[in-house]
């Protein structure tokens, strides 16, 4: 029986699997001159419930390690990652047999890894009620590994990668500590549904949640209607609890990869999810490239084999070696410096207020000494604050802006914030977002102001933890302190160069017709947003700065 929500929403199957480019349900073995290619073998989870899987093995019995996929997507491979030409993966990069954000088993069985790729409960012919990232998957996450482990031509140690669902699902399996986990590497998956998928700071996202919920739509039974789920819980609640992992819980050494560019996708809970697990081995990755090229290229495949050579094979020993956290620096677009660093947040980072002065639109080292106002149409309008550098800076972890706002024609505002990085002549210098583009941001931050409550147990100075568990409608008049929390980022400016923050009501930036874009379009702005600054209205963005001292030195 699957697991569910006491209150989860079904819709029945809407798309046939045959309308997904799938090639035909059925057991049967294909020999390809490398590998055996066993596809549809049922699996039987431990209520009864068969799903099924695709093997990808080398020649031979073996025995071998295997690398476990999990995801709707699909193990035929629906999709591909030419969704709007700009991932950088071309064509021939990936071969037929991975599925959609998964390891590529061509790559993996000839250095003698098994590959096996499931469709989750529920999807394409898989059987089973589908509820998405849900307690029932890392239940059947679990028994397949389990189920890897005992096969005849395994060695019994079992790992898995994959980006997108395919790592979010593996935070949620890891928690279950399967006995024969040896070794897993979440490639940029999201830990907290509510504030990283759902909810931008209290602000529902409209779009993608659309396009996920068309992902998982290839079924025979029926599946959870996330959407009018998203919809009928607008705060944090239980059924947003049972859709995040218990990170503490989980304990198998680790691989986290996550991108500066996922900002309102991956990166947060990428980041989260290295803080706040318990595994003793674990390391963390930021890069500041398009996320589907580096998992795919040559160098980011070598790393991750050599990473499950030494945790399913028990050979490379460099990979204790490995510094605990890598990140890239970046400078501009696909260019930057790799860092080694001891933990995360970087302990030797220093927090310095650029505090905003409204009346001449400018971020200073000094307070403003009198109060002053800027407003700002929350409809189309934007404000914006500019900081000058006079020698070079590194700025690498979260920001926090605080800002006293107030909104004279609504009870409500919702707050889009993003921090641009501008050359010496006053122009954007774009950096790699959301997979596919070349003109992003530094970092992007959200907050609907009813949902300015903070968890002062989770909070630090610089990342405000708001709870989202009530709303604190705005009064007649009232201005009100938002402290907002912009995800995390790294980011080098020269002297001369500037930081521009960017205040305004709707997102800063949209891509028309893009399905799987974030959007934000049930917003409850009314007329103007006035910032207050100055004096006891203390508007800052509080920055981490990192001292370059000469043991920081940069990994080629």
């Amino acid at each position: 029986m699957t697991i569910e929500h006491q209150s989860t929403r079904w819709r029945q199957a809407v798309t046939h699997p045959s309308e997904g480019k799938h090639p035909g349900f059925g057991h049967r073995v294909e020999e390809d001159e490398r590998f055996h290619v066993e596809r549809d073998v049922a699996v039987a989870m431990r209520d009864g419930i068969r799903l099924y899987v695709d093997i990808i093995r080398p020649k031979g019995n073996g025995p071998f390690p295997v690398i476990l996929t999990f995801s709707p997507y699909g193990k035929h491979g629906l999709k591909k990652f030419l969704l709007n030409g700009g991932s950088g993966v071309p064509e021939g990069w990936v071969s037929k047999y991975a599925v959609w954000e998964g390891p590529d088993p061509d790559y993996f069985c000839r250095h003698g890894y098994a590959v096996v790729n499931a469709d989750a409960r529920g999807s394409w012919y898989s059987e089973g009620d589908m509820t998405i990232w849900s307690e029932q998957e890392a239940q059947d996450g679990h028994d397949l590994i389990e189920w890897c482990a005992a096969q005849p031509w395994s060695t019994g140690k079992v790992g898995m990668s994959g980006v997108s669902y395919l790592s979010i699902v593996q935070w949620r399996i890891a928690a279950t500590n399967p006995p024969h986990l040896a070794a897993f590497n979440p490639w940029e998956g999201w830990t907290d549904c509510y504030r990283e998928r759902a909810y931008h700071g209290g602000i529902p996202e409209t779009n993608m949640v659309r396009w996920a919920q068309w992902s998982t739509s290839f079924s025979l039974t029926r599946s959870e209607e996330f959407v009018e789920m998203a919809k009928e819980f607008p705060l944090d609640n239980a059924y947003w609890r049972s859709k995040s992992a218990n990170l503490s819980a989980i304990t198998a050494p680790v691989y986290i990869v996550a991108g500066w560019g996922d900002q309102g996708l991956h990166l947060r809970g990428s980041v989260e999810g290295y803080k706040q697990i318990a595994s003793e081995h674990k390391w963390l990755e930021i890069h500041g490239r398009k996320k589907w090229q580096y998992y795919y290229q040559e160098s980011s495949r070598e790393k991750l084999r050599k990473f499950f050579d030494h945790f399913l094979k028990n050979s490379d020993d460099q990979v204790l070696g490995w510094p605990r956290v890598l990140y890239e620096a970046r400078e501009k677009y696909y260019v930057g410096e790799y860092l080694p660093a001891a933990d995360w947040p970087l302990p030797d980072r220093q927090l310095r207020p650029l505090w905003l002065d409204a009346s001449r639109r400018k971020l200073g080292d000094v307070p403003p000494t009198e109060v002053a106002t800027a407003p700002y149409d929350s409809a189309n309008g934007e404000l914006s604050f500019t900081y000058t550098f006079t020698e070079r800076t590194e700025v690498t972890g979260n920001m926090k802006l605080r800002i006293w706002l107030q909104s004279p024609d609504s009870t409500d505002a919702d707050v889009f914030v993003g921090v641009r990085k501008l050359d010496a002549n006053g122009q954007k210098i774009g950096l790699a977002f959301m997979a596919e583009y070349d003109d992003g941001p530094v970092a992007l931050g959200w907050l609907r102001a009813s949902h300015r409550k903070l968890d002062t147990r989770r909070s630090s100075p610089e990342q405000p933890w708001h709870s989202h568990d009530a709303e604190q409608l705005l009064q007649p008049g009232e201005v009100v302190p938002l402290d907002i929390e912009l995800w995390p980022s790294s980011t080098v400016y020269e002297a001369g160069e500037q930081l521009q923050l960017v205040i305004q009501g709707q997102d800063i930036y949209v891509y028309p017709g893009v399905r799987h874009g974030q959007v934000h379009d049930e917003l409850r702005n009314q007329g103007p947003h006035v910032i207050h600054a100055g004096c006891a209205r203390d508007s800052h963005l509080l920055i981490p700065v990192i001292p370059r001292a000469p043991s920081r030195t940069a990994l080629n």
